[in-house]
């Protein structure tokens, strides 16, 4: 199937050979009971079945996606891509939702410190639209994750369009849309995050997509964020990544369950 076309990226965002700051070894609607998370977890049977048993960091892993779930041409990071630093790193004078977020994206850090095991994390590039991709497992405590996905939901009304600094590439106007994501597991949302910076002296402004998506399965989450330059992100990558990833993760959680 041919790719989608994309628009052309500047060279100041090629990948660099950085070591990925958090990566270890080794983003459709759904009915309105989905978009409540709390709602939603209510009405689980694992609600009803006490919490879940920690993971193992082996099991965890073993939840990942990774270039064979995706394809060509996604392949193991060789790095962090400069946009992190360039675009991501900024502060803002908005709501304090709005810097919530920024740091939360470039952290990658959306529910805190994982607790009951260590988060087991994965990052693929996509150096034919200059993209990547990080991946995070994580045991969360449900309650947490719901309250921070509640927030999520909140963002594009409270923060939609506002202007940030960053430290290496000056201002920068953010645009926040909801995403819409695959019906999995018990709660999700997801968002889309738009940087365009200041025109350079060619006339061309840099800018950056960001698409961030979170899902509760049980006592455990995912995290996703899939980055590229430019207006167009790798086509329905993050979609594939939760489908083949919540499930994946939900069968590590009846294993663990059975083994407990």
């Amino acid at each position: 199937m041919p790719r989608p076309s994309v628009t052309r990226r500047p060279a100041a965002v090629l990948l660099t050979a950085a070591t990925l700051l958090s990566a270890s070894s080794c983003l459709v609607r759904t009915p309105d009971q989905a978009r409540d998370p709390v709602a939603t977890s209510a009405l689980t049977p694992d609600a009803q079945n006490g919490p879940d048993p920690a993971l193992t960091g082996a099991q965890a892993r073993s939840a990942l996606v990774g270039e064979a779930d995706l394809g060509a041409p996604w392949v193991p990071s060789e790095g962090a891509a400069t946009w992190r630093d360039g675009m991501l790193k900024a502060t803002t004078n908005a709501a304090p939702d709005c810097q919530r977020l920024l740091e939360a994206l470039y952290t990658e850090e959306l529910f805190g410190s994982p607790w009951g095991s260590e988060a087991a994390v994965t990052a693929l590039d996509d150096t034919d639209d200059l993209a990547q991709l990080r991946y995070q497992v994580a045991a969360h405590r449900p309650a947490d994750v719901d309250r921070a996905l509640a927030w999520l939901r909140t963002l594009p009304g409270s923060c939609g369009q506002f202007l940030a600094t960053t430290t290496r590439s000056g201002a920068e106007a953010v645009q926040v849309e909801e995403l819409p994501l695959p019906a999995v597991g018990d709660a999700r949302q997801g968002l889309r995050i738009t940087l365009t910076g200041e025109a350079g002296t060619d006339g061309d402004a840099p800018v950056l997509s960001v698409d961030l998506a979170a899902v509760r399965v049980g006592d455990q989450s995912i995290v996703l964020t899939l980055g590229a330059p430019g207006t167009v992100l790798p086509d329905d990558t993050a979609r594939r990544a939760l489908e083949v990833g919540a499930q994946r993760l939900a069968q590590v959680r009846d294993e663990a369950r059975a083994q407990a």
